[in-house]
């Protein structure tokens, strides 16, 4: 303890390793609002600093085997919160004079306490009295006396007080807000970078060689959205990032976009995709070859694996190394649409079996992989693109689902962790005990979350980076100049896509020079970024050797990979219910199909909603049937009719008749929209619509999904409904092989697809 300038973070840190413990900055646990008074001159109230000497308290008394903490504690009245929280305290005051303390503040930078609260915290401060345990130790000393005369004093003070822990306690003026509560520095030679006396080497002597602008610049991923080589050397020479994802395009574009930026990078790239379905993703002409859900929808385990494979050599070849998969959320809410059809499944076991597949075939190709959402989608159906969303479960139950989860794929070597824009309530305050709701943050803003969860208890020693930075879901937390830099001093090592590259960067900078982002946090988020580029091998190829060569892009949709997807289709294709047993349904009986198509409407891809249709309606020809495409008011009129709309088209579809024009009607849905909605549902042309199936009664109804899993909650009149998770071509076949009974389902599903709804069974 002590005031501004007596040097309690470096005495405080040597102190700690002398005792083997762990040292944590007390500075690190104040809030954003704190720290931007401290910075503006302003001394902190009473008001400010209660929550603040709650969480310090709570820090010591949560911490295991001892802990030395930077606190300023200068009136007994703020040591009396903290041993309200932690009664075992043993306060170590360093103690100068007036001339001392001046001097070093003044020599101090990058630091958000001025010199001129120096003179505000000496009236403040409070002499330890004799009721209390703790020392005295003079500062004015050389370095090693001082700690030498600390240690001697813990151990009279601890040996005095029967029964206390080796506590010691003070504040640092190098915390910031949103800092990690608790400083785990990377182990490079520890999994998942396991790396040799060469590597680690590269890693400390290229952190040495950068610039201050360099090391800011490693710290953020860029989203390319153009590719000209102009675009990507401006980024490089002024930005000098770190990472790079890039719009997808066709593979030869995108293989010729990364072999530039490559040449062009002082450190090598690392470049991520979004694999999440096998190659398709990562460029227009990959090879999709399943969806997470699809992939966790039959017994063979080993499909999620020939995804990761198909993944990994598909992206390979392109130039990729980073890959922003496997998805490890956990679909217990069936109205969440965002990972929907991006989990496995509804339960941790099936999660980590198939996570396990996709890692394993992945890495079989130089790729590093990124598991994503920490702390854990799926139990709020909010989307954070749109607004923050929450895991709500209580530690006990989030470990043994969730948590179990992460256990299982830390320790299975995946590399890097992205971090959602989810807030988890009861999970933070387990770590804060007393937090208040409204100083709930998402986990990308969330030390508790990122240090004492992720790196203190599931050991994560990997590279943690944020989720997409302009979701709503982390912005409304606070301002863009705020918020960029308290992701890195949260604990996340690298931070996705600027909004503004100029505005960012000089954000983050300006964050390392006020002290939200300290030294050691800096360095300690560099270490973790080069050292995911060294695992890869990165740092022993030449510039032109880091993109694969133009014969390679043949991998891409090759006939064996679309092979593989043709097969995966065929055993995912999954019967949900046929209980009025219409099928199977074939030309030779049921002749004359009406055929309706829903979809989610145009989207920002800009991609026909309804293009799946033609594929439908082919396949269905070819297949002997007699197709009757059915349109609402609005695609008649687009294509030219007039005289209609949606209560004539009513009039001339639901008629007496029906059964007499037509022998069965097949719906087919494909309605997207992730990341456009906070929730996916069928959207029907018009109230009362005449593609609603009110049918049923009329004709066999087959309803199949080529999408979401969650339809039956709309439609749950149908007797007969699919799951073919795909719009492909090879989904589309299977899915009326099928049918027509030439082959059998093999898919399964969870309870997810009724609903929770008794009328979605029938």
């Amino acid at each position: 303890m002590g005031v501004s300038g007596c040097g309690k973070t470096t005495i405080g840190d040597l102190v700690a390793r002398e005792l083997g413990i762990q040292f944590l900055d007390g500075d690190s646990l104040h809030p954003v609002e704190n720290v931007a008074k401290m910075a503006a001159g302003t001394p902190l109230t009473d008001e400010d600093r209660w929550p603040w000497l709650a969480t310090v308290g709570s820090e010591l008394a949560a911490a295991k085997g001892g802990l030395v903490l930077a606190c300023s504690a200068l009136r007994r009245s703020y040591r009396d919160a903290i041993r309200a929280q932690a009664p075992d305290t043993v306060f170590l005051h360093l103690h100068g004079g007036k001339e001392v303390l001046r001097a070093r503040t003044e020599g101090r930078s990058g630091h958000f306490m001025p010199p001129a609260l120096l003179e505000s915290q000496l009236a403040t401060l409070e002499a330890l009295e004799a009721d209390e345990a703790g020392i005295v130790v003079d500062i004015a000393g050389p370095v090693d006396q001082v700690v030498a005369d600390a240690l001697a004093g813990i151990a009279a003070a601890v040996t005095a007080a029967v029964g206390s822990s080796a506590h010691g306690n003070g504040t640092a003026a190098a915390g910031a807000a949103g800092s990690p509560g608790r400083q785990f520095d990377v182990d490079l030679q520890a999994a998942p970078f396991n790396l040799d006396a060469a590597a680690i080497t590269w890693v400390n002597t290229t952190l040495e060689s950068m610039t201050l602008e360099e090391k800011i610049g490693q710290l953020f991923i860029n989203h390319n959205n153009d590719y000209s080589p102009e675009y990507l050397d401006g980024v490089l020479e002024n930005f000098h990032v770190g990472g790079m994802r890039y719009r997808p395009g066709p593979s030869a574009a995108v293989q010729e976009h990364i072999r530039h930026a490559q040449s062009k990078s002082k450190v090598p790239l690392l470049v991520a995709s979004n694999p999440e379905m096998g190659g398709a993703g990562s460029c227009d002409d990959g090879t999709f070859v399943s969806t997470h859900l699809q992939a966790g929808s039959h017994p063979d385990k080993s499909i999620a694996r020939r995804m990761g494979q198909v993944a990994g050599v598909e992206t390979a070849a392109l130039g990729c190394n980073w890959a922003f998969a496997p998805i490890v959320d956990i679909h217990y809410n069936w109205r969440n649409t965002v990972i929907s059809t991006r989990a496995f499944g509804n339960t941790p076991e099936i999660v980590v079996e198939r996570a396990k597949e996709y890692f394993d075939g992945i890495s079989e190709s130089p790729t590093a992989c990124a598991m994503k959402h920490f702390p854990g989608d799926g139990m709020d159906e909010r989307d954070q693109h749109v607004v923050t969303s929450y895991n709500t479960l209580g530690y006990d139950e989030w470990n043994t689902t969730y948590g179990h989860v992460y256990r299982e794929m830390i320790g299975h070597g995946v590399q890097s962790i992205m971090i959602g824009h989810i807030g988890a309530p009861e999970l933070s305050r387990h770590f804060r005990p007393g937090l208040a709701d409204k100083d709930i943050r998402p986990a990308t803003l969330a030390p508790e979350l990122l240090q004492d969860l992720l790196r203190g208890e599931l050991g994560f020693n990997g590279l943690i980076l944020t989720d997409a930075s302009q979701m709503i879901g982390l912005t409304q937390a606070m301002k863009r100049k705020d918020l960029v830099p308290a992701t890195i001093a949260a604990g996340c090592d690298m931070f996705l896509f600027f909004r503004n590259a100029d505005e960012d960067f000089q954000y983050m900078l300006d964050g390392y020079k006020s002290g939200v982002i300290t030294e050691q946090r800096l360095h300690d988020a560099l270490r973790r970024i080069l050292a995911l580029k060294a695992s890869l091998g990165l740092h022993l190829k030449a510039r032109n050797e880091l993109a694969p060569p133009v014969e390679a892009l043949a991998k891409i949709g090759s006939a064996e990979h679309r092979a593989v997807a043709a097969e995966i289709a065929d055993k995912t294709v999954t019967l949900v219910k046929d209980t009025a047993n219409n099928l199977p349904i074939r030309p030779e009986t049921h002749k004359r199909i009406r055929l309706y198509g829903i979809s989610g409407g145009p989207d920002f891809t800009m991609a026909d909603p309804l293009a799946y249709l033609n594929t439908v309606k082919d396949e269905l020809e070819k297949a002997g049937f007699e197709v009757h495409v059915f349109k609402t008011a609005d695609q008649r009129k687009a294509a030219g009719e007039t005289g209609v709309n949606f209560m004539s088209v009513i009039s001339e579809e639901a008629t007496g008749d029906y059964a007499d024009k037509y022998d069965a009607a097949f719906v087919f849905a494909n309605v997207k929209g992730f990341a456009q909605e906070a929730a996916i549902r069928i959207k029907w042309s018009t109230p009362m619509a005449a593609e609603i199936p009110w049918y049923v009664t009329e004709v066999p109804t087959v309803f199949v999904s080529l999408n979401q899993p969650n339809h039956l909650i709309d439609v749950p009149m149908v007797k007969t409904a699919i799951h073919a998770h795909a719009g492909t071509v090879e989904a589309i076949r299977a899915t009326i092989e099928k049918i027509m009974g030439k082959s059998e389902f093999q898919g399964t599903f969870n309870e997810n697809v009724f609903c929770d709804s008794f009328d979605t069974r029938l």
